[in-house]
């Protein structure tokens, strides 16, 4: 892995005018590199490049940008170990999630490569022929969460970039390092200013937030700082795409088959140590299978094998900064005293890192924090019920709807069910499944805007439309 980090204004490499701050290893809690610290002059330097970049790339022919994101996947595919490496470090994931992270993201490129923009006919009569079409914004701006920092940026760019803007890009700087370099591996490919890479801390965020330069914010993260970014963006009425935060349901009918489910049920809701968005974070377990699930979780729980992603025959990493450790401790631990039953794990692993096991919490119900906050981190409470329009109404009581789930050998009745949840994302027998070419987003405080598929590109177009009389 590459020592030296740099923004990226304009093609070209520069160090950070306000200096360098560490980012540490969550596995071992030491340096694993300093990222350059931007400063806002920076950050108007990379947004005047972008416009600039901008009066030609939007009229670049469409077969070339996609020949071009193509050749983007594969710069990502040839450098796949460096970046997987880098997760690694950065992020804390095991080393088979990292590759899964770089897998993912030159797939996600090549279907947004792929992906057409449409011209609607509205008319086209004897004496007229009316379209509508789909041109882009301008400077999109993409601010990226820790959790998943290879594939939620190219989440950000790839349709960004397919549909004619220009891009800055502001990682979390807890995981920078990972985007710093994709940024520069992309920019072998692509004319300069046309996708920049600014790293900082809030100060940077905030300045994107209100910047008369930028048109649109992408935004992936929590919901207080989601608030923030749509109260400074009415400056200049920017488009927003807000992916915010959620507290999942799964609501586990009596007639499943736990053998054949709790895999499931646990791989889905400890992804990523449940450091992820759509994450399962309640589970609802009826009463005559509560007993026998939790059985089930508890052993697919102890199988995993906690430790640094860098060992082969790790399953299971830490949980990414201390800031988070603390928030998913400081739950537990209000669980315990709230009388909950700790099945598994429970607390911090002695030595460095952040390690956290992965813990379930039965006896527990709504009305604890547990329960009713998103812990993003290594706990699933298990909530006991016995009427599933309890439950649905105990699911749907969050303020938050990124996601939920049913899990039934029902389909008919699962699939009624679903419909009734609120939220962007209802899966029935699976959960946090995401695809790119099926729209994504949340509704109430999980945001708003959707991600991928058509529906997820066109939020970076602007409509158009030409009235021709014949």
């Amino acid at each position: 892995m590459q020592t030296h980090f740099s923004l990226t204004i304009n093609g070209q490499q520069t160090a950070g005018d306000a200096g360098q701050f560490d980012v540490l290893n969550p596995a071992t809690e030491t340096v694993v590199a300093s990222a350059p610290l931007a400063s806002v002059d920076q950050l108007d330097q990379a947004v005047e490049a972008a416009a600039e970049a901008f009066t030609s790339w939007q009229h670049t022919p469409d077969a070339e940008r996609q020949a071009l994101l193509h050749s983007i996947a594969d710069v990502i595919a040839a450098n796949a170990n460096e970046l997987a490496e880098i997760i690694v470090l950065e992020q804390g994931k095991p080393m088979f999630l990292a590759h899964a992270e770089v897998t993912g993201a030159v797939a996600w490129t090549r279907y947004n490569a792929d992906l057409p923009i449409p011209v609607d006919i509205i008319e086209d009569s004897e004496h007229k022929r009316i379209e509508a079409h789909h041109k882009p914004l301008g400077v999109v701006a993409s601010i990226t969460p820790w959790n998943w920092p290879l594939m939620i940026a190219i989440w950000h760019i790839m349709p960004a970039l397919r549909t004619g803007n220009t891009v800055v890009c502001k990682p979390s700087e807890y995981t920078p390092l990972n985007t710093i370099r994709l940024v520069e591996l992309i920019n072998q490919v692509l004319p300069a200013g046309v996708l920049n890479v600014v790293t900082g801390q809030a100060e940077i965020g905030g300045a994107i937030s209100s910047h008369p330069g930028i048109s649109k914010i992408v935004f992936t993260g929590s919901t207080p700082t989601g608030q923030r970014i749509m109260s400074s963006a009415a400056t200049n009425l920017k488009r927003l795409t807000l992916e915010l935060g959620g507290n999942d349901a799964a609501i586990i009918l009596p007639d499943v088959d736990v053998d054949a489910v709790a895999e499931g049920i646990f791989q889905t809701a400890f992804l990523n140590m449940g450091q992820t968005c759509a994450a399962l974070k309640r589970l609802y377990v009826h009463d005559d299978i509560y007993d026998a699930l939790c059985n089930k979780l508890v052993e697919l729980a102890q199988a995993q094998v906690v430790g640094n992603g860098m060992d082969a025959e790790v399953t299971f990493g830490p949980v990414q900064n201390a800031n988070q450790l603390k928030i998913v401790t400081t739950l537990v631990d209000d669980a315990k005293a709230q009388g909950a039953r700790i099945l598994c794990g429970g607390e911090q692993l002695a030595g460095p890192g952040y390690f956290f096991p992965p813990t379930l919490v039965a006896d527990i119900t709504d009305g604890t924090r547990l329960v009713d906050e998103e812990q993003f981190g290594p706990v699933l409470p298990i909530i006991r019920y016995q009427d599933v329009e309890e439950a649905l109404a105990r699911a749907n009581a969050a303020d938050v709807g990124l996601g939920g789930s049913i899990w039934s050998a029902d389909i008919d009745t699962a699939t009624q069910l679903a419909n009734r949840l609120e939220c962007g994302t209802a899966w029935i027998n699976g959960h946090a499944e995401v695809l790119p070419h099926a729209p994504f987003g949340g509704c109430k405080m999980s945001g708003f805007g959707v991600e991928f598929g058509e529906q997820g590109m066109l939020e970076y177009t602007r409509l158009q439309v030409i009235n021709i009389n014949k």
